[in-house]
């Protein structure tokens, strides 16, 4: 089993291609859930892929945050913009407690 994931864009083909490659969930970050301004432009529909999926967004994030649903757990990062870099540490080690959670990673 494995997974895949992918930042902005990456994350979006991500979400679109897990089924094709046999990815067991998928790790977005800074998913760009529209483009900046244009909210009605969402981008939600391709985090529905009935796998487990992380999201990691910033607070900050001029392409917006997603909502949680069935199977998506989102993670809001404060202060971060779209690029995640204001504290790489933090938002791995979110990365590694949702993995633990799902039995990915060893305790």
């Amino acid at each position: 089993r494995w997974l895949v994931g992918g930042r902005s864009s990456g994350a979006r083909v991500a979400c679109r291609t897990a089924h094709t490659v046999g990815a067991a969930g998928i790790v977005a970050l800074a998913f760009p859930l529209h483009p900046p301004g244009r909210p009605e432009r969402s981008r939600a529909e391709e985090l529905r892929t009935g796998l487990p999926t992380l999201v990691v967004n910033g607070d900050r994030d001029p392409f917006g945050v997603p909502e949680p649903g069935p199977g998506v757990e989102v993670v809001t990062r404060p202060g971060e913009r779209h690029d995640l870099r204001g504290d790489p540490a933090a938002t791995a080690a979110v990365v590694r407690d949702w993995l633990r959670g799902q039995g990915w990673l060893p305790t």
